[in-house]
């Protein structure tokens, strides 16, 4: 059996358990999509959206990266993000990371790794500024686990500093940015208590460490 075989028989099953629970199923999606949410999370392959919140397809609109970067200069996630926000409206955005990221850990050892070396370069730069707070925690996997979650609050800034999103304040749509991470070794998502749902909170958001 051919790799993409396994992955069309796979398709048939799900397709035909969905119909089962729901004979409309397919029939509602083709409908305008209406997600509430529009989740930035990580590339890595363990890490799910739909699956690890328990949504269906048509209920979180999705954008991955290797480890969930809003870089000003990408074009590809600012356009996910106006989308979401000015044509779908969402109402809120969800940066996710996971502990044992392998993009951030790249940037922590601060390896020559190729092309990638100047996509993980705000990560690294991140790590530098953080550099006290990082070596005073002697384990290797603490350290990268904190800067994981330094990353997440990070990524939550520029999320905020987008135009799309200082405009939907600016016009008073509802709108929440959200910092939570992925834990894979029990599956659960924690919050980093960062919720930002407006100028004002994004501005004290920046007064942090």
């Amino acid at each position: 059996m051919k790799p993409i075989d396994r992955l069309l028989a796979n398709n048939k099953s799900w397709a035909k358990q969905c119909i089962r629970e729901n004979p409309h199923f397919f029939q509602d999606l083709v409908g305008i999509q209406n997600p509430q949410y529009l989740w930035i999370g990580c590339s890595d392959a363990r890490v799910p959206a739909n699956t690890i919140v328990g949504l269906n397809p048509g209920e979180v609109f999705v954008h991955r990266n290797i480890a969930n970067q809003i870089i000003p200069s990408d074009l590809n996630c600012l356009s996910v993000i106006q989308f979401a926000v000015e044509f779908l409206k969402v109402k809120n955005i969800i940066v996710c990371g996971h502990y044992g990221c392998g993009g951030v850990q790249g940037a922590l050892e601060n390896k020559k790794l190729g092309l990638i070396d100047k996509w993980l370069a705000p990560i690294k730069d991140l790590s530098k500024r953080n550099k006290a707070q990082l070596e005073n925690i002697p384990d290797f996997d603490q350290r990268l686990s904190k800067l994981c979650e330094l990353n997440i609050h990070q990524q939550v800034r520029n999320a905020c500093h987008t135009e799309t999103v200082r405009k939907a304040w600016k016009e008073g749509q509802p709108l929440s940015v959200h910092g939570v991470v992925y834990d894979l070794h029990d599956g659960l998502i924690k919050s980093l208590d960062l919720c930002i749902s407006s100028v004002e909170d994004a501005q004290t958001l920046d007064t942090r460490a």
